[in-house]
């Protein structure tokens, strides 16, 4: 025998079927579903799939909200239970309609670490951070949808795109936010046209608040033009129902005129579209005291100055950089000295091969030390003195192709032997005098910087 709820229901069904003048819709979307449980107000419905729970609440959500109200009265509420995804209940309360899609289980793909408080802010990224900002706080009422970022591979788009999603879902945790790789849209679109699947993926689609496209150029090409009609239409969908866009690319809308059909590249161009450049020397010095502070790892400001000079391309190298430096200091057990930095550099970023000569070294060392040129040519025993005359010759022997003897003759005539116990005594006081390795490094950092 029937539950009086369970007949409410099919006379809930009785009601739709008269209204709809497509009865092959009512056979779609409304003849498999079941009313399950009836509580407090509260009725819980069963349906098929995802795609029968989108259809209902993207096209037939006003017709259901009255016919319910109708049959169970002004109070009700209404869950659904999916069926063949097994994802959790659906809320339909009497609120507006965008309320009633939203669910707990949604999976948003974002990054937690990508927030704004973590994007570094300089003059090359300073507009794109500013209008990303207003997105975030009005997604889809603002004048930047779609928002289009654009830059070199490593700049930190992703994450400022990412930071719009997380700040979106900290002020509305029921919002639906997806940041999705446009390999991965062209992989899933693939996938349902051989599943026989469109509607349900264009469904899931046209279901999302804000949608975050990454690497958009993806989409470029003649053999994607069913790709690209696609998400046109889904683009169309989302911007007219005031939802948010976001996109990223490695170039600017127009470098993709030959690629994309025109339809799609003009809706490209609808909203803010701002470039996200190479850091600078000071962003990039930024990036890197934050990102050692933020793992703990202790780097001189010489060797800060030293990376920032060199690593010049992007912040994925500068992350990539310090990672490799805390592992290298944690295995060996040693600080970050400039040796070390170098090193690990070369296995991450191109140093750019400077010719350093003897002369060069010298001048440096003097200013470093603070002895005069006589003073180290002299023959003076004073520490401060044969500090600088000992490093300027193990200088001359790291970065030049200059033999022992040469050496020795550069730097007040010395001769073989002395310049071989200079090498010697160096190495000891690297290890064992803060001062006299602080200077030599510096030295080091400034030859390199120059």
């Amino acid at each position: 025998m029937k539950s009086n709820f369970e007949t409410q229901w099919e006379q809930c069904l009785e009601i739709v079927r008269d209204n709809l003048q497509n009865e092959e819709a009512y056979k779609a979307f409304f003849a498999s579903t079941r009313a399950i449980s009836f509580n407090e107000n509260k009725l819980v419905l069963q349906v098929p799939s995802h795609f029968v729970y989108e259809r209902l609440e993207s096209e037939y959500f006003d017709l259901l909200k009255k016919t319910l109200q109708r049959v169970y009265g002004p109070q009700i509420r209404l869950e659904y239970q999916i069926q063949v995804t097994q994802q959790g209940p659906v809320n339909v309360g009497q609120s507006s309609r965008p309320e009633a899609t939203k669910t707990p289980e949604f999976d948003t793909h974002l990054n937690p670490n990508c927030t704004f408080e973590s994007f570094f802010q300089g003059k090359s990224n300073e507009l794109a951070l500013s209008a990303a900002l207003t997105v975030a706080q009005k997604p889809g009422n603002n004048a930047f949808n779609p928002f289009f970022i654009f830059g070199a591979s490593g700049v930190g788009k992703t994450h400022l795109a990412q930071s719009i999603g997380l700040y979106v879902r900290e002020k509305n945790p029921s919002a639906r936010v997806l940041y999705v790789p446009a390999h991965l849209f062209k992989i899933q679109y693939m996938e349902a046209t051989r599943n026989n699947q469109l509607n349900d993926f264009i469904n899931f689609y046209r279901s999302v608040d804000v949608l975050i496209v990454d690497d958009i150029q993806e989409f470029a090409g003649k053999n994607l033009t069913a790709t690209q009609n696609t998400f046109f239409h889904i683009f169309n969908y989302l911007h007219g129902a005031g939802k948010q866009l976001v996109m990223t690319c490695d170039r600017p809308p127009v470098e993709l005129e030959e690629d994309l059909i025109p339809r799609l590249l003009t809706r490209f161009k609808w909203g803010f579209i701002g470039e996200i450049e190479h850091p600078d020397y000071e962003l990039r010095k930024s990036i890197l005291t934050g990102k050692c502070k933020a793992e703990g790892l202790t780097i001189s400001n010489d060797v800060i100055d030293f990376i920032a000079r060199n690593a010049t391309d992007n912040v994925r190298d500068l992350e990539g950089i310090i990672n490799s430096l805390l592992a290298h200091s944690i295995a060996f057990n040693r600080p970050v000295d400039q040796e070390l930095a170098s090193r690990v550099m070369r296995m991450i970023v191109k140093i750019e091969q400077k010719v350093i000569t003897c002369e060069a070294i010298l001048q440096q060392v003097i200013a470093t030390f603070g002895i005069d040129m006589k003073s180290i040519n002299s023959k003076s025993r004073k520490r401060e003195i044969v500090w600088a005359r000992q490093a300027a010759m193990s200088l001359c022997k790291k970065y030049t192709t200059q033999s022992v003897s040469r050496i020795g003759q550069v730097i007040g005539n010395r001769d073989h032997a002395t310049v071989l116990h200079a090498l010697k005594n160096v190495d000891d006081l690297l290890e064992t005098e803060v001062e006299f390795r602080e200077k030599y490094q510096k030295v080091e950092t400034q030859l390199q910087a120059k």
